[in-house]
């Protein structure tokens, strides 16, 4: 969704009114309301639920219906969701659909949606407006993020000081047990981030180390703390909604992270970052903001095969040590990371 975000705003620039949205999952909402082009957001708790048992989506089939007949981007491979805009009576060639329009060569996700945000499906005399706004993906903070993450940070003892982020879960990490298992491909060994925390205190004394994720990443950010046995890390995953994420990453002077949604948001509000990847293509996903953040992305292979399992530590900290952080980043040295066998 943070990807998408380079798709919404050269709509909203070539149509002049804000991008209406539909969405499954609970992540969207508090993700995009009240961001830049962005309208009405439709949501639907799952888009493969049979339609005679799904009332949220006969809510949306009536909203789309009432609002009437326009140009309509179609931002999902899977097909599942596309009965909803049939019953909702937008014909096809209203519809710009994704499968159409397959990525070309080397190409990476922002510029394929910029490249569709110029199909016209219906829509005579309206000009291309993809040039008319900065490549890559955007997110703002508004001043009521600000105002809470302040009240946050102080009540956190992290007021005044420079933050340092890790992001070390990701969706997979603690479902059923699953976490050390091939299933997940975004897993990187607690005694590999243990080693890069130890070296970020190390380097960054004067920094805060805060630890990033959902509710159900609590227990895997206590483990690191614990193998790293580092004093005052701030594990904040039993209290970070998305708005007040958002708010963190903008303010933070760097990020640690495997490939993941908190990856794409750093890079969207300004925020410098190592980035671990696994299976997925760093020539398609690799985070990339307006802003031009630094983003060191690493990869690894064992066997043969791509596998984040395949990056060791101390490329981790080579990575890190020569991000060009944030402002309140100064503290931390500048010298070549030290050759150690991490």
């Amino acid at each position: 969704m943070v990807l998408l975000t380079a798709l919404i705003r050269p709509l909203h620039a070539r149509f002049g009114e804000p991008v209406d949205i539909v969405t499954s999952g609970p992540w969207s909402a508090p993700l995009l309301a009240g961001q830049p082009g962005v309208g009405e957001i439709l949501s639907v708790r799952s888009r493969k639920t049979p339609y005679w048992l799904a009332p949220d989506q006969h809510r949306v089939v009536r909203r789309l219906r009432s609002r009437g007949v326009g140009p309509t981007w179609f931002c999902d491979a899977n097909e599942a969701a596309r009965p909803m805009l049939e019953r909702a009576g937008i014909p096809d060639d209203y519809i710009v659909d994704v499968k159409d329009h397959p990525l070309e060569a080397g190409e990476h996700a922002t510029e394929q949606w910029r490249r569709l945000a110029d199909v016209s499906p219906k829509a005579p005399g309206v000009p291309p407006a993809a040039g008319a706004v900065a490549p890559g993906t955007y997110l703002r903070v508004t001043l009521s993020q600000e105002a809470d993450l302040d009240g946050w940070l102080e009540a956190r003892g992290l007021a005044g000081t420079p933050l340092v982020l890790i992001q070390a879960g990701n969706k997979r990490t603690m479902r059923r047990g699953l976490r050390r298992l091939a299933v997940n491909h975004k897993y990187w060994p607690v005694e590999r981030w243990a080693s890069v925390m130890l070296y970020l205190r190390a380097r960054c004394p004067g920094h805060r180390i805060v630890l990033l994720g959902t509710g159900s990443e609590y227990r895997l950010n206590e483990e690191l703390i614990a193998a790293a046995r580092i004093p005052d890390v701030c594990n904040a995953a039993d209290d970070l909604p998305i708005p007040r994420l958002i708010a963190l990453l903008s303010r933070a002077v760097g990020l640690v992270t495997v490939d993941s949604g908190p990856a794409h948001a750093a890079a969207a509000v300004g925020c410098p970052l190592v980035v671990l990847f696994g299976r997925a293509s760093p020539t398609l996903y690799r985070p990339w903001g307006t802003s031009g953040a630094d983003v060191k992305v690493l990869t690894g292979r064992i066997g043969g095969e791509a596998s984040m399992l395949g990056i060791a530590a101390a490329e981790v900290i080579e990575a890190w040590s020569t991000l060009r952080l944030k402002a309140g980043g100064a503290a931390c040295p500048v010298s070549p990371a030290p050759r150690r066998a991490w």
